[in-house]
């Protein structure tokens, strides 16, 4: 394999060309973990993993519990199979609040807060209630518990992270929270070493190519951690030297058609490109400005053709239809411009709008 046939191989196998699932909660759990802090791009990072996929199937999914947003790894919101979350958290959560401490003593949160935050969401959510983050906001500030200056939603990540909550369905536009033993009461339960080994194999079967030093910041782990994660399961994966660098990938190699002519319209931190530190297999160092401008973070929505970012596109809504812009880098050939609009035309069906498009 050469370096230019790493973007590939993770097209596929994060099931982006040739996709072979059929369900949203088969995509999540093949993944892992999807980065969801955008809820709509994060709906679309599942559906363009599925073949024929619709928003209103993803949110399904959702209502139907099947797929669960939280704060899993990184302080970051992620999609989580439902029978996934609860290992998930346990194994990742507490470095995350550990490295939250200083953040804590800034807001003057502590654990008898916390403790006082718990009892609340439990009398107020306990029999299968839903509360939007106001109404949860509200409950704590009943209980003279401040919630403002965000120590509103850090005392909600963190009993999600402990395990207590998570989010339900949306209520309208507004998403709500729910006791996540009541959401999710099959969710599994593994020992620590098989939880590492799970996640490692879920990580490099689905985003391989990839580094251990790519495993060790997508989950948050040590390095020692991911690397021991790592051994436990080498014997099922196959390694490769590409360019001077180990990696690590499926030893079920998936093939899929010629990507020549393949462009995807990828959501902003969609996996493909946040799942791993060095992302130079697919993103120009000179050209990662153009997707992360300015200094908040926001990942810019990516076009990408054979798997390399070549430009970034927005969406905007009018009269019950959806507009699509893009800018490209440099100016697509005809080829390209075609396949585009194919899938501008793919997205609009999985939004159920129809489309206009502009250049």
């Amino acid at each position: 394999m050469l370096p230019r046939d790493i973007a590939h191989q993770r097209l596929i196998n994060q099931q982006i060309a040739a996709p072979s699932h059929k369900k949203p909660c088969d995509v999540v759990a093949a993944l892992g973990a999807i980065q969801a802090q955008d809820f709509l791009g994060a709906l679309w990072a599942i559906g363009l993993r599925l073949p024929h996929a619709t928003e209103a199937e993803i949110k399904q999914a959702i209502a139907d519990r099947t797929i669960i947003r939280t704060w899993p790894m990184r302080g970051t919101l992620h999609f989580v199979a439902a029978a996934d979350v609860r290992w998930m958290l346990e194994l990742l959560a507490p470095r995350i609040i550990a490295g939250s401490a200083g953040r804590y003593r800034q807001l003057e949160l502590n654990a008898a807060i916390f403790l006082r935050g718990e009892k609340v969401f439990i009398k107020a959510l306990q029999g299968g209630a839903a509360l939007t983050r106001d109404q949860m906001y509200e409950q704590l500030e009943r209980s003279r518990i401040c919630s403002a200056g965000q120590r509103g939603i850090h005392i909600l990540s963190r009993l999600a992270q402990e395990g207590l909550i998570c989010f339900g369905a949306h209520a309208g536009k507004q998403p709500t929270f729910v006791l996540l033993d009541e959401w999710a009461p099959r969710a599994r339960k593994l020992a620590h070493d098989e939880a590492l080994a799970e996640l490692a194999l879920r990580y490099f079967t689905s985003r391989g190519p990839a580094m251990l030093q790519d495993f060790a910041w997508w989950a948050g782990l040590k390095v020692s951690d991911a690397k021991a994660a790592l051994e436990m399961v080498s014997s099922r994966l196959t390694q490769e030297t590409i360019g001077g660098s180990v990696y690590w990938m499926s030893q079920d190699k998936r093939v899929a058609p010629d990507p020549s002519a393949q462009v995807n319209l990828l959501p902003s931190f969609d996996e493909f490109l946040l799942a791993y530190k060095d992302r130079s297999a697919s993103l120009d160092p000179r050209d990662a400005p153009k997707i992360v401008p300015g200094k908040g973070g926001m990942y810019l929505p990516t076009i990408v053709t054979k798997g390399h970012v070549e430009g970034t596109w927005r969406r905007m809504f009018k009269k019950n239809m959806v507009i699509i812009n893009t800018n490209f880098f440099t100016s697509p050939k005809t080829r390209k411009t075609r396949a585009l609009a194919d899938e501008a035309e793919r997205y609009s069906r999985f939004l159920g709008l129809p489309l206009e498009s502009k250049a």
